[in-house]
């Protein structure tokens, strides 16, 4: 036999007898079943709602040992017993050629059974957005894991002449190198210990590198195990061609050697150990690596920062495998940092000064969990914290900011991190921030900036104001003096020169001249800006304090500096804290707060004083509700000052409780203002095909009765949204995968020239239109509830007219019904507004440019409380408020006053099984993008759950789960059909060599 052929030839021969028996096709047809099975059935899939191949990774390394002590527990037990053993062993082939050519028939086998579930991730891919990065390192992993499993089988097989014995024999070795590592053997020991443990375990290995990381490390491992166990076999075999009562030279050359490479094999895995820049990730967006920005942001440190991790040898058996993943990416810090960044690992309880610090100083304490060992459930109290440090200031983060969590109703809890590099990321830069905040402010301006003063004559200027001009000039002079290559101070006359900056001036900005007193004609000019290249900035002077200009000043320079906390002014709707116990009295937004407390400086505003804080960057307004004069003129001045104003509004507001689902009225007191900018809220609901699942209260109906019942159901009001109803080409959406926005309502937007508008949001085209305020679910006889569109339900000659054609500005009432009630309500729930024509609809925009006042051709609003002071006079006056904006104001419009409340977004995480986040994402996009803070924008959205399925029909389930079946069988079939082509044309071939 040539040796160049002998393992090819080994291999082809090993797999023919593997097809010529029945057992492998059983082993083959039970392994693409019992994947199948546990995907759709045990792990619920469709279920679980997310759009990845976990679940059948994580039970593959089970399944591997069964199947891989299948296909080799025969390959060399069976040669024993039939005698041929010794053939092989006199053959003029060395045994290792033997050895490799069985481990490549079997191999090959492997490869085809894993095979059979490819279609598992190609159908994931066409229904959702897959993340190919995890699938294709899970797939390394289990040729990895299965080589591995392999060459012990193929080792045990070459002990005993019993395939029996080799089944449970392999079944035994790899079942305790998966056991090594799991949670159910490290939960028993302290961190330093699981660790160790982890190291050793097959499966510990294989979910490091499914989750889309491949690390030298792990890879090593699989290959080092799989070397190891072939060489043993090779010398099992080689072992029983010596003569047993003799030892020779060549006998303990070859145990030397076996001892060497054995040694050589583990003094490799634990040099790798120490290495951790070795490794490739692969996931879509590098979760689990430091991504440009964060490099960024590490490059302006200009003192050390401290990155230390609290982690206690004792933890629960749910965080003890997320250890090892913030270490190595702590460690990336620290190599990015380039000598800026020290990491440092803690066990607090090892050292009580320690623990001391971290409670008293930092505010970090252990967290109490419940635990279980060998004995009994016991309470351990654990460190899982973060601690970032920079020249005096500190930010902590618990295991509670650091990892999200999905519960399933047939499974247990699946914990991840959420994305730590965000986390971590802005916790770095909240602190260099705070840092910044007590030094100069000019080191965070990049390009110089000039402050120019539209300012009269000193003669044309009232008293008081001659005054402020003084004082205003000595606080600039000492600004410019910090900085003279960065500020600068300029003052015009407008009416110099024949009032051609005047002129130019009220053309561009809306700049008019002021009023001392309502019969002023001749009037005088006193506008503050500060400018760059970029944009224009008017400073607010509606008090004319010189105390309060430098604070103003301030304000204005740090929307031009980069690394300062910016201030969001937040206008919330006022509302009873004993009626939102009771989910009473309109929609809340805790949520919302905390969000942006963590990333910005907060400030609640209440804008019925008729001004915005001067401190503000932007103005967020949500959920409106009768805003006065005032607050839309403080509005409306905001936006003329170049301001970006972000609204969430819409003309209804959902109410849940007791059991009841009720539209009620929200008039925003915006519809002029907006209506004045362009940009008109249709007092209709959008309602699409494409819905996310709602524990949704229902009206089910029994013998003329009607019952409410809470139901998991598809709910049109509820819109899914995804690329391209997120727009993929813009900042604020192009990094979110998906969005859940509730009860939105249609924007129409006015082309304006000389403006920018952007789609934000936009519905499918299987949406419409409703303006019924009946939105609570009903259920039919088929215990189905029933939400279409007009034209849907016409084609239907048998239905019920969809909607009710005067059900606008209705309520649903709930009460023993009549029959023609039932009818109508089991019809339908909403009525159409315009025929129910399906197209999409346009739910959220950002608009840029300029714009007129609202307030222009009218005066301003008095505030009664002012109305004796000069200031309230001068402001009363006609034309003295903006009257037109620079080509930096934006409005950015969400049509909805409920995607962000706190009771949807947490009906939304009891739907999903994990905190849903994705409207408060896009919000804080909002205001990255609006302050020019884009650091954190990219990595924001990026998370292991919110990759959702997209939604489907239950015959579609059913439909996708079959086609997966049929697609297995086909391919036991094309290999079934290959084998006995090749089979027939070796006989074909066997005959004309032999010439029968």
């Amino acid at each position: 036999m040539a040796t160049d052929s002998a393992v090819r030839r080994v291999a082809q021969k090993e797999a023919r007898l593997f097809f010529a028996s029945p057992v492998a096709w059983l082993f083959l047809a039970s392994f693409a079943a019992v994947t199948l099975f546990v995907f759709f059935w045990v792990e619920a899939f469709f279920a679980r709602n997310i759009a990845d191949i976990r679940p059948l990774f994580q039970w593959l390394p089970i399944l591997l040992i069964f199947l891989c002590a299948a296909l080799t527990m025969r390959m060399w037990s069976e040669e024993r017993r039939s005698g041929t053993l010794e053939h092989v062993q006199t053959q003029p082939v060395a045994l290792w050629r033997f050895v490799l050519g069985k481990f490549y028939a079997c191999f090959a086998l492997l490869l085809l059974a894993l095979a059979s579930t490819l279609p598992l991730p190609v159908t994931v891919a066409l229904i959702a957005d897959l993340d190919w990065g995890p699938v294709a390192a899970a797939y390394l992993a289990s040729t990895l894991l299965g080589a591995t499993y392999l060459s012990a089988g193929l080792f045990i097989s070459a002990r005993t002449d019993n395939p029996i014995v080799s089944l449970i024999g392999t079944v035994a070795l790899c079942g305790g190198l998966y056991l090594l590592g799991s949670p159910s053997l490290t939960g028993f020991f302290d961190d330093s210990v699981a660790h160790a443990l982890r190291q050793l375990g097959s499966g510990a290995r294989f979910e490091s590198i499914t989750r889309g990381v491949l690390d030298a490390r792990d890879l090593w491992y699989y290959l080092s195990l799989t070397v190891a166990f072939l060489a043993l076999n090779v010398y099992v075999l080689e072992k029983e061609r010596w003569a047993r009562s003799v030892g020779t030279a060549r006998h303990r050359t070859w145990r030397a050697a076996v001892v060497l490479l054995l040694a050589n094999l583990v003094l490799a895995n634990v040099w790798l150990a120490r290495i951790n820049g070795l490794r490739l990730d692969m996931t879509q967006g590098r979760l689990y690596s430091i991504s440009a920005p964060t490099r960024d942001l590490l490059q302006h440190l200009q003192e050390p920062l401290v990155i230390r991790g609290y982690f206690s040898a004792k933890t629960h058996p749910l965080l003890a495998p997320l250890v090892p993943q913030l270490r190595d990416l702590l460690r990336e810090y620290e190599v990015a940092g380039g000598g800026r960044v020290r990491v440092e690992f803690v066990d607090p309880a090892g050292d009580p000064a320690l623990e001391r610090e971290a409670n008293e100083r930092y505010d970090i304490t252990a967290t109490p969990f419940q635990v279980a060992d060998r004995y009994q459930a016991a309470l351990v109290n654990s460190y899982f914290n973060i601690l970032v440090t920079y020249g005096g200031e500190h930010e902590a983060l618990g295991f509670a900011d650091l990892i999200e969590v999905r519960t399933a109703a047939n499974a247990g809890a699946e914990v991840m991190l959420r994305n730590p590099e965000y986390d971590i990321t802005r916790a770095i830069k909240d602190v260099l921030y705070s840092y910044r905040a007590g030094g100069r402010l000019f080191d965070g301006i990049d390009e110089p900036l000039e402050f120019i003063g539209y300012i009269s004559a000193d003669a044309s200027l009232p008293e008081p104001l001659r005054d402020y001009k003084e004082a205003i000039q000595a606080t600039l002079q000492s600004r410019a003096a910090e900085a003279p290559d960065k500020f600068s101070v300029r003052f015009i006359e407008p009416e110099a020169g024949a009032g051609s900056v005047a002129r130019q001036i009220e053309q561009e900005w809306g700049f008019r001249p002021l009023r001392a007193t309502p019969g002023d004609e001749r009037g005088f000019y006193f506008y503050l800006t500060l400018a760059d290249s970029q944009q224009v900035v008017q400073l607010p002077t509606d008090g004319f304090e010189p105390a309060d200009f430098a604070a103003t000043l301030e304000a204005g320079l740090k929307r031009f500096a980069s690394g300062f906390t910016r201030t969001v002014a937040l206008a919330l709707p006022r509302g009873s804290a004993q009626l939102a116990r009771f989910n009473l009295g309109g929609p809340t937004f805790e949520l919302l707060e905390q969000a942006i407390g963590r990333d910005y400086s907060i400030r609640l505003e209440d804008l019925s004083d008729g001004s915005v804080s001067p401190e503000a960057d932007i103005l967020a307004v949500v959920a409106p509700r009768q805003l006065g004069e005032q607050a839309v003129f403080a509005i409306d001045q905001f936006l003329m000052r170049g301001g970006t104003v972000i609204l969430a509004t819409s003309p209804y507001t959902a109410e849940i409780s007791d059991g009841r689902l009720r539209m009620l009225d929200w008039d925003s007191g915006l519809q002029g203002w907006l209506a004045h900018h362009g940009l008109q809220i249709g007092q209709t609901l959008v309602l699409d095909e494409r819905n996310a699942a709602f524990p949704a209260p229902v009206t089910r109906q029994s013998e003329g009765y009607e019952f409410r019942d809470v139901r998991m159901i598809d709910y049109p009001y509820f819109i899914d949204l995804r690329p391209p109803g997120l727009a993929p080409d813009h900042p604020v959406t192009a990094n979110l995968p998906q969005l859940t926005i509730a009860w939105a309502s249609p924007v129409e937007v006015e082309r304006a020239r000389g403006r920018r508008i952007d789609q934000l949001l936009t519905s499918s085209p299987d949406s419409w239109l409703s303006d019924s305020m009946d939105t609570m679910p009903s259920l039919g006889d088929d215990g189905l509830s029933s939400f279409r569109p007009a034209t849907a339900a016409a084609q239907d000659a048998d239905a019920e007219p969809s909607f009710p054609p005067d059900g606008a500005g209705q309520t649903a009432q709930l009460s023993a019904p009549n029959a023609d009630t039932q009818a109508a309500t089991t019809a339908a729930q909403a009525a159409p507004d315009d025929s129910g024509a399906l197209q999409p609809r346009v739910l959220g925009v950002a608009v840029q440019g300029r714009f007129d006042a609202f307030f222009a051709e009218k005066p301003p609003p008095q505030n009664g409380a002012d109305s004796d002071s000069s200031a309230a006079e001068r402001n009363a006056a006609p034309g003295s408020a903006l009257s037109r904006s620079p080509e930096s104001a934006r409005i950015v419009l969400y049509a909805s006053n409920d995607f962000m409340d706190d009771q949807i977004l947490n009906a939304t995480a009891v739907a999903t099984g994990t905190q849903y986040l994705g409207p408060i994402e896009l919000f804080m996009n909002t205001l990255d993008w609006a302050l020019r803070d884009e650091q954190l924008l990219e990595i924001r959205s990026r998370a292991h759950f919110n990759r959702t399925l997209p939604p489907m029909a239950q015959r579609a389930q059913a439909l996708i789960e079959y086609f997966n079946y049929a697609l297995a069988l086909l391919w036991l079939a094309a290999l079934a059909l290959l084998q006995w082509l090749l089979q027939r044309a070796r006989r074909r071939r066997y005959a004309r060599e032999l010439k029968l």
